[in-house]
């Protein structure tokens, strides 16, 4: 059996989840409500303050559902109690990102500024002229927003330049050498 699929999901108080019809789950808590549609070959219950996702039969894609929809399941109630962070850093001569509103506007070397409006529940932190911080509940959209905001300018391995992840590490290159 799935070593993350039979471990139950611990709800904490102020969380409630609601199981509905075709296994349709709704998940409560302070910071927001997260909705989601899994797998009817799977049967979650909720058993006292816990969650536990059982599943039908042994089929390789049943098996395979089973660790996904438990760790799915797990980030919902992570994400309405505590939420997600991606932290940004960009490293160049010049590039940086400012916020004014809701609206990030990032210099990364480009003949034009990029603009990146918040939404989809995420919201932007700018602790420095080089930091990004993307705040949300839905781990999965705040690692979509993060990605795209890397993707305007990826890390060279010459020179590090580039947006990446804080905890990322550029394995650099030589580069030319002089005679």
């Amino acid at each position: 059996m799935s070593r993350i699929g039979r471990m139950p999901i611990a709800v904490p108080a102020g969380v409630t989840v609601t199981i509905g019809e075709g296994n349709a789950v709704t998940v409560k808590g302070p910071k927001g409500e997260l909705a989601q549609t899994f797998a009817t070959c799977l049967t979650i219950k909720q058993e006292g303050a816990e969650v536990v996702v059982t599943r039908d039969s042994e089929e390789k894609e049943v098996r395979a559902l089973h660790g996904l929809t438990r760790a799915l399941l797990s980030n919902m109630v992570v994400g309405v109690t505590e939420g997600f962070s991606k932290k940004l850093e960009i490293v160049g001569v010049g590039y940086k990102v400012e916020k004014t509103g809701n609206k990030l506007t990032l210099s990364l070397g480009h003949s034009h500024p990029i603009y990146v409006e918040e939404g989809d529940g995420v919201t932007f932190e700018v602790p420095d002229l080089n930091t990004i911080i993307v705040k949300g509940i839905d781990k999965q959209v705040v690692g979509a927003v993060a990605a795209k905001i890397r993707s305007y300018r990826k890390p060279e391995p010459y020179h590090g330049k580039g947006v990446k992840y804080s905890d990322e590490h550029i394995r650099r290159k030589a580069g030319k050498t002089g005679k």
